[in-house]
């Protein structure tokens, strides 16, 4: 449980800090990242392992650019689930979703990862 925690809050401070940083992507306020950060969470659990598998031709033959796509559908997905998040375009939802990643894996690393029994 303590390791899902710090997983969600450094996705928050990810999700705030990229649109801090990016002119197309809106957060309305921090429980808003904190509801952001824990859908992103699950579609990237349950819903993108479904659609990279069902995709796997078309990720071959594009050499794996199609992921970008799927990155897109999960933050589109997100801004039509969360009420208060908005991405505008799919240039601001890549490079959302890199920052996104960036800063959260920095934030996990300094955190740490505490040990589940």
């Amino acid at each position: 449980m303590t390791r899902f925690i710090i997983k969600t809050l450094s996705t928050s401070v990810a999700v705030l800090f990229a649109s801090y940083v990016l002119k197309g992507v809106h957060v309305a306020d921090v429980p808003t990242a904190i509801l952001v950060a824990v859908v992103l969470g699950l579609l990237n659990s349950f819903i993108r392992p479904i659609l990279v598998v069902l995709t796997i031709p078309i990720t071959v033959i594009t050499l794996g650019l199609f992921l970008i796509a799927i990155n897109y559908f999960i933050v589109h997905m997100t801004t039509r689930l969360v009420p208060g998040f908005q991405v505008d375009g799919w240039l601001p939802a890549l490079f959302f979703s890199i920052i996104v990643s960036i800063v959260s894996s920095i934030i996990e690393a300094i955190a740490g990862s505490p040990k589940e029994s």
